[in-house]
């Protein structure tokens, strides 16, 4: 899967360096990925929830952080939205975001 917005990862982990693992796991997994559906998600990351939009949102470290993506099935492309704490997660609309 091609992955668009690396940066906000960075930025977080750079605020967040407990984080950084993580998410470079998460990115690593995510570009070798060849998610076709959320099904083929959920076969792999039990705990992730899939919104409306075409939106994920996966438990980053142990669930001490969220992370939300907009995915595109058809072309192969992730579009990171949003990468932050569970107090920052609760005050965003996963959906639009």
């Amino acid at each position: 899967m091609g992955i668009l917005s690396r940066s906000t990862l960075r930025e977080f982990w750079e605020t967040h360096p407990d984080a950084e693992a993580a998410l470079k796991t998460w990115y690593h997994e995510a570009a070798h990925a060849n998610w076709k559906s959320p099904a083929d998600i959920k076969a792999t990351h039990r705990n992730v929830s899939i919104i409306a939009n075409n939106r994920v949102v996966f438990n980053i470290k142990g669930n001490r952080y969220r992370l939300i993506v907009a995915i595109r099935y058809d072309i192969g492309i992730i579009l990171i939205r949003f990468v932050g704490t569970h107090a920052e997660y609760d005050r965003v609309d996963a959906e639009t975001v």
